[in-house]
Order: structure tokens, then sequence, then C-alpha cells
């Protein structure tokens, strides 16, 4: 029975932590104390209160009396106590287990923020020396190698030491680059060129228009861009890269993904760590999950099956473990506009403004005449560069157009709230003083503080220096701050960089609730093609030649929007087949994506069933090449977006472009469900 207790562990937040600004509560209150042993201890010496989390009972008195809210205790099962990969030293963050990379394969990390995903990659990439918990007398390597006895990860050490393989991290936060990369994009580049790739990344990532330019006067899209081709240009044993996808529009993460995966050797090792489901599934090959409780452990699971592991995270339980990590599941909805009636068009205050064009340099935006409404959600699709922070400084009245289209609308006049892309930290005080200054009425309001400031957890970041928040944490204090202000129209420029996907769904949440209930008007830029599905009421899709030429389209319905987004951003990228289903080698447009929409208007069903279903790839595959049937069908081998349209193509073609079935659409959502 011994060996089937909980075992526990204490965390104490150090930046929480004040014992000199206490009566140090937690130690007088402790009933291990006062039998006369030493459960916590809090000396001069020390910054932090000690905790033994030997002689801890797990009572919970301490964490209730903290004042500041520093303490955690938690029960893990006995069995992980063995597991335990790394601890960074006492009552501080612990990870269990650790992921298994596999040579000329993908391995896929996917797990909330402050889970340990970050520590993983430096254990694997042999920058951190994994101490398996005995942070006092870490072992050497030999025991290391003894641990991991009769595993891949013997293997796997055994070639990081005795093989000298290099490795090569893309950070997580790539806004900082430019301190430790100074000078030019193109020396810089020049300088890590071990692979005499240049000139095909930077047509592939679109870094030649900033070659000459300096490393900090780059756009966070253009840093993470730079980021990956400087990670790909090294000729190295073991890639990583920490969210590839932050910044970027839907057309350079299917990009970045491409040249990712091109970095796969029989003999390399290439590990991602990725928030943007739809990309973790089109990178990977195999998938590691990670749960526990953010900074306090994590516990790695066994390798899964793309679709498997997607779906396990998704569904917070893990099947070979009889685990449940999470207490409900994530759902991803597409947004479900209802029927206008008589009345609603009489309450809702309707906007209109007249078509336009504004001329910048050589940056010509065509805009649309369009209508929006109160209590709704604006999503503007489309690459970056093409017009959309311009298009709202027009309705804010901050930009003149140079001509107006038709006398009879007027350009309103709106109050805008902004949330920028790039957020960098200069305010140098706490988190409470920030919201007291800006937003100090908005803040304490109970309805705010119940529809934005509890779900976003800001609560625990208010006595936090602001220069001292990681980048999710800052992601949710911006999108606070925009919301508390009083405005007409909300801009909220990609609300989920740097959050993770359970943290995207409640920031969805939040913005949906707020404009709802504030009856106010959001124009949202995203990127991350299942939030954008999820918040979106209606869509704006930005086209054309990026800081060259670009058009606006009307507000239209979500179905419209996104068949007409997908068909200008996703051209480029589809493999035609052969007849024989080989891919051909170079990469085609497609020419007739008008009557495609037309005929299949339910592409937008297939790739939203590709997205939720974790690795499942919806394509139609020809039953009868002579007679030229056609059924829909769920195809579990194929979960690549590009082979998905590819054989959607291909199985068109046999027919000569005749379409879906009638029924195709029905069966295919019908089988998906089981």
């Amino acid at each position: 029975m011994a060996d089937q207790r909980l075992t526990r562990i204490a965390i104490v937040n150090s930046d929480k932590c004040k014992p000199k600004k206490c009566r140090q509560q937690c130690k007088k209150s402790c009933p291990v104390v006062k039998t006369g042993k030493f459960c916590i201890e809090v000396t001069s010496a020390n910054k932090v209160a000690f905790i033994s989390e030997e002689l801890c009972i797990g009572c919970g008195i301490c964490v209730k009396k903290c004042p500041f809210e520093a303490i955690q205790i938690i029960n893990l099962p006995k069995d992980l106590d063995k597991d335990t990969t790394h601890r960074y030293g006492p009552n501080t963050f612990k990870l269990h287990r650790l992921p298994v990379p596999r040579p000329g394969q993908v391995l896929g990390l996917v797990g909330t923020n402050g889970i340990g995903k970050s520590t993983a990659l430096k254990v694997l990439a042999g920058k951190l020396k994994p101490n398996l918990g005995r942070f006092i007398d870490p072992p050497d390597w030999q025991e290391i190698l003894t641990y991991f006895r009769g595993s891949e990860l013997q293997n796997y050490f055994t070639r990081v030491l005795e093989d000298n393989l290099k490795a090569i991290i893309k950070p997580q936060y790539v806004d900082n680059i430019h301190k430790k990369a100074q000078g030019n994009v193109g020396q810089v580049l020049a300088q890590a060129n071990e692979r005499h790739l240049i000139e095909e990344l930077g047509v592939d990532l679109e870094l030649n228009r900033v070659m000459d330019r300096n490393v900090e006067d780059l756009s966070g899209g253009e840093l993470q861009r730079f980021s990956i081709a400087f990670a790909a240009l090294h000729d190295a044993d073991i890639y990583m890269f920490d969210e590839p996808s932050s910044y970027l529009d839907v057309k350079q993460r299917l990009k970045a993904a491409q040249v990712i995966r091109s970095l796969l050797k029989p003999s390399s090792y290439v590990i991602v760590v990725e928030h943007d489901l739809t990309v973790l599934d089109y990178l990977s090959d195999f998938i590691c999950c990670l749960y526990g409780q953010p900074g306090a452990y994590g516990v790695v699971t066994l390798p899964f099956s793309v679709r498997e592991g997607i779906n396990i995270f998704l569904a917070g339980f893990v099947p070979t473990e009889n685990l449940r990590f999470r207490n409900e599941s994530l759902t991803f909805k597409v947004a479900e506009t209802p029927q206008e009636c008589a009345e609603d068009i009489e309450t809702y205050a309707r906007y209109r403004y007249p078509a336009m064009t504004r001329t910048q340099g050589n940056f010509k935006l065509k805009v649309m005449e369009g209508e929006f409404t109160d209590s709704q959600i604006v999503v503007m699709l489309g690459e970056n560069g093409t017009g959309k922070t311009t298009f709202i400084r027009m309705l804010a009245g901050l930009l003149k157009p140079d001509l107006v289209y038709g006398s009879d609308v007027g350009i309103p006049e709106f109050n805008i709230s902004y949330k920028p892309q790039k957020i960098t930290p200069t305010f140098q005080s706490t988190v409470r003083i920030l919201l007291h200054q800006k937003i100090r009425d908005s803040y304490v309001h109970p309805q705010f503080v119940s529809d934005v400031m509890k779900p976003l957890l800001i609560e625990e970041l208010m006595d936090r220096e602001v220069v001292n928040l990681s980048g999710g944490e800052l992601q949710r204090v911006a999108l606070a701050l925009c919301l508390g202000k009083p405005a007409d129209i909300y801009l909220i420029d990609e609300p989920s960089a740097y959050l993770d996907s359970e943290q995207r769904i409640v920031a969805s949440k939040v913005i949906k609730r707020f404009i709802l209930h504030a009856k106010k008007t959001a124009f949202v830029v995203e990127h991350d093609f299942i939030m954008a599905t999820y918040l979106a009421d209606r869509v704006i899709v930005f086209e054309g030649k990026p800081s060259i030429d670009c058009k606006a389209t009307s507000p239209q319905s979500l179905l419209t929007g996104m068949n007409l987004f997908l068909s200008v951003s996703l051209s480029h990228l589809i493999w035609i087949l052969r007849s024989d289903g080989t891919p051909q080698t170079t990469v085609h447009g497609l020419t007739n994506w008008s009557r495609l929409r037309t005929e299949s208007r339910n592409l937008l069903d297939l790739i939203t069933i590709w997205t939720t279903n974790g690795g499942y790839g919806c394509v139609l595959t020809p039953t009868h090449h002579t007679c030229g049937s056609h059924k829909a069908a769920l195809y579990k081998g194929i979960h690549h977006l590009d082979f998905f349209v590819s054989w959607f193509m291909w199985s068109k073609s046999l027919t000569g472009g005749s379409g879906f079935e009638a029924n195709a659409v029905g069966d295919l959502l019908s089988s998906s469900s089981s």
C-alpha cells in the first residue's frame, strides 16, 4: 500500500514570495512546524520560504494563509516520482519523462505554456544536463545513460555525446533576436550559410526584400521568417523550432512548414513545438503531449500518431495511462450567426462605409463599399502587408482616403481601441499600476472583471513587473487593456500570438462575450485558421500583391469569405497529381477556383473537418476510374493540406470538373462522427 500512496510537490513562486513583507503566516500556521519539525523554514539568508516535501502532510493551510498566493501543494501519483527527468531546485518546476525523437521524422510537441516544452528541448539539445530530480548531487552522464537504459532515449543521448551532434534551436520569442543578431539581415544569414541555400530560402521565406535591412528594423513576421531561415541554413543534426508560426499569415505558415520538413534526413532529428493545431498536423509525423500544472510540473506522454495525439490533447484524456488531465475537452465551433429578424434589424446599429482608395508610396489599397453592425466580429483575412491596418486607420479617421466613390455614403467617425501585433513592454512598474493608469474605471467594473479579467487570469499577474512578463502573459494583459478602453471599434491584431491552444479558446470566448455585452464591433486580424473560424461573424478578404496593389472585399459570410481566402492564399501551394497518383515535382496554381467554389460550396466544411479531426485528411477518392464515380470519404493516411487538395483536384479532373455528387457532403459529415 505504501507504493500506492501519493507523493507531494511543494512549489514556492519566487516572484510572489516576499518573506520580509509578511508575517510569515505559512510557517506560523503549519501544524507540522507546531510539533517541532522544520517543515517550513524562512531565514534571513533565504529570499523565499523553503517547504520540505518529505515532512509536508498536504493539509493546504499554508496555501490559504499566504497573503501573496505564492504556494502550491500538489499531489502526484507515486509512480511518477521515479520518472523525474529534471528539477531546477527546491520547490521549483519538475519535469517527468522526455519526448522520444526519431531520426528522419518530425516530432511535434503540444501542451500549455509553462508545462516544460522548452525545458525538454534544452535537455534533448544537450544544452541542459538532466539531473533526474537530484539538484543537490546531480548524476554524471554514465548514470543518466544507465537510467534511460533499454529505451530509445539511451541511443539518442549516446549519439549526442559520442557523435557530438550539433543542435540548433529556433527560440520561442523572436522579439529579442535583435539583441543577439546585430547588423544587416543578408550578412547575418551569410555567416550561417553552412548549407549554401541562402538564395532558395530567401525566395521560400520571402526574405529577399529585407536582405539590406538591419535585424532590429524587422517586423514580427519578418523576424520569425529570419529566425527560421537562420536555423535552416545551419548544417545540424538536431533542428528544434519553438512556435515557428507566430506572426506569420496562413501562406507563410505553410511555406515555413515546408522549409522545416525539407530539413529531414535519414540521420537527422526535427522537433517542433506548436500551438496552431493545423500547422502541427501539417508538420508532424508523430506527437508527444505534455500535461500537468503550469509552473509546477509537467509530464510527457508516450509518442502517438498525429491524429491520435491531437485528439488526446483536445479531449484532455490519455487512454494509455487512463488519466484525465483536463476537466473538459477543447471544442472548436464555427461561429453561427442566427437569421436576422425584423426586430434585430431595428435594434442593431448599422454602419456603412464607402468604396475608397488610399496610396502610400508604392502601395495602393482599394476598399469595396461595405457595412457592419453592433455586436459583430469582423475577421480580416489576408497576407501580411495587404493593408489591413491601413483600412482600419482609414475607418478611424487617422488616414484620409485619396478617392471616395459615391457621394451618398460618407465615412463615419469612430473611436478606435487598438491592440498591436508586436508588443514591446517599456512600462517600468507592475501590471496593477499599468491598468490603473490606462483603464482605471474598467478594470474594477464587475461586468468587465467577470467577462475579461477573470477568464484571462489577469489577477495572477497584478503584482508582476510588466517588463518581466512572458510573451503569453503580455498578450493577455494587452488584450485586457484593449478591451478596457471605451471605443466604438476594437481592432485586435493577432490575439493568438504566444498563447497556447487552451488560452486561445479562452481569448476567443472573452472577445465574443465582451463584444456581445458591450454592443460594440471588433475587427480582428487572425492567421490561426481555427481561431479565425471560431471568432468570425463576417469576413473581409484582402487580396492582391502585398505592399504593392491590394483590394479589400466587402464584409461577407463566413463560408463565402473563407472559400475566397483559401482560393487566393492556397492556390500556389497545391500539387497536381499525375494519373498514377504521384505528385509532380513542380507546383502549379489552379485556374478555375471560382468554378470549384460554386460547384463545391462545402470546401470550408472539408477543411474544418480536416482541422478538427486531428490528422484526418478529407479527400475525394475515385472508386472506379472508368466511370468517374466519386464518393466522399475520410482518408486516414493523408493529413497534409497540399496532398488533400491535390487529391481533391485530381478526383475532379477525372470527371472533367463535375464536382461533388449531390449527397457527398452529407455522407462526409455523417461519417466524420463515427
